[in-house]
């Protein structure tokens, strides 16, 4: 049984487990941001009844008896945060993570997205885009998460990878040929068209939201064989043309700029990472509706598993994580002035759970404005998610999914690091 929640202060909520919920609760918010992008509101009241956002007026509006309070007077308030890229089930990398894949059962990996999606959810991320999962664990917890029988971030999932064998999503790389049976569960490889039209069509019937292609070889990825482009045209094409029969949007993962010119060319909704550019490329995305994720998070990652153990990468893979530490950034500096559009994205699994925030510090060191990288996080990565009616806005209608920050977000970003209130879908999340 859910509980009322009498009042609620930053770092204390006065929860009552065995008592009946609230079905309306009244919050007081210093200032707002309801919609990123426009002027910010001064004090406001924010009535949420059943889990949505029924009513917004300025000023601090009387509490009709028996209704909840939560007193956010001296914070802004702003619309949950989304990020576009993460992976909940793990955040282990390098040979650690090597040896997760094989060790840990598909309940112990349910269990880390579940612990994951917390801190995630914490850390004010109330909707999130899970890239990859070959056991199916983000499925069984969307799910759950979607039917109340578990917390969580909202979740959309788009199930295993896909790309070539030998591709950046080839599970087996790095471990012995016996072993690559053990891998085939999942479908997250296919070679000719015919072939990805198959693991694509799997994908959807296992449940993915998202169709994730790999169109090129990735920093992670235990081969020596560059970043550029590792799927043929026509297998591209079929894994596009696929996941729209089918009504699925396309996220692919991209470094060279061939790949990337590959998948602007297929008009697919987002390209993650886009490490490598040309001018080609450039003059193409500006005049595209793909998204760029730019996942700045994953050089952190990198940096923070080298510090503690410089032997944590094999060779080929520490070579490209170097490269990567060195040019991250650069693809963002260039888009944003040609008005390419940019959603959220950490790639939160190379970087850690519960700090998504900290992307927000270097979206703004390469080029975006606290403003911008707020729209990014909220309006732009609803609508590449394709929830833009549910979420992105404190607006009436909409699920209330309600963050609160000390400080001025649009002046300094470092107050997402420290996320003082967070309600999921009219739930308050204990941050403690």
């Amino acid at each position: 049984m859910k509980s009322v929640i009498f009042a609620a202060t930053v770092g204390m909520s006065i929860i009552m487990p065995s008592m009946v919920v609230a079905q309306t609760t009244v919050i007081h918010a210093g200032r707002l941001i309801d919609v990123p992008g426009e002027a910010p509101r001064g004090p406001s009241t924010i009535i949420v009844e059943d889990g949505l956002i029924v009513s917004i007026v300025d000023g601090y509006a009387e509490r009709p008896d028996g209704a909840a309070f939560i007193d956010l007077s001296d914070h802004t308030v702003l619309p949950g945060l989304i990020d576009s890229h993460v992976h909940l089930t793990s955040d282990s990398g390098g040979l650690a993570g090597q040896l997760e894949a094989v060790t840990l059962s598909p309940a112990a990996q349910a269990f880390n997205a579940q612990a994951n999606g917390m801190k995630t959810l914490r850390a004010g991320f109330t909707t999130v885009r899970n890239l990859g999962d070959g056991d199916g664990a983000v499925f069984a917890l969307r799910d759950a998460v979607n039917a109340g029988k578990a917390m969580g971030p909202r979740i959309v999932d788009a199930g295993s990878s896909l790309s070539g064998t030998a591709g950046h999503s080839d599970d087996a790389l790095g471990y012995r040929d016996e072993l690559r049976p053990f891998f085939a569960g999942s479908g997250s490889t296919c070679d000719g068209a015919e072939d990805c039209r198959r693991a694509a069509r799997q994908q959807i019937g296992r449940g993915a939201d998202v169709i994730k292609m790999t169109i090129t070889g990735g920093v992670n990825s235990r081969i020596g064989a560059g970043l550029g482009s590792q799927m043929f045209d026509d297998e591209a094409a079929a894994v596009v043309a696929t996941a729209r029969m089918f009504g699925r949007k396309v996220a692919v993962h991209s470094h060279g700029a061939d790949g990337t010119l590959q998948a602007l060319k297929l008009g697919v909704d987002s390209i993650e990472h886009g490490t490598m550019l040309s001018e080609e490329v450039i003059a193409l995305w500006a005049k595209s509706k793909t998204y760029y994720v730019p996942t700045l998070s994953t050089v952190n990652g990198y940096k923070e598993r080298l510090a503690a153990n410089p032997d944590a990468y094999e060779p080929d893979v520490l070579a490209k994580i170097k490269w990567r530490i060195d040019i991250t950034g650069k693809t963002l500096e260039t888009l944003v002035p040609r008005g390419v559009r940019i959603a959220f994205g950490t790639d939160a699994g190379v970087s850690k759970h519960g700090r998504n925030g900290d992307e927000f510090e270097l979206m703004v060191a390469h080029g975006m404005t606290p403003e911008s990288a707020l729209v990014a996080a909220t309006i732009n990565a609803a609508d590449l998610l394709g929830l833009s009616d549910k979420v992105g806005t404190i607006a009436p209608g909409k699920s209330a999914d309600i963050i609160a920050v000390s400080g001025d977000p649009l002046k300094d970003v470092s107050v997402y690091k420290d996320v003082q209130f967070v309600m999921a879908r009219g739930t308050v999340i204990e941050l403690d």
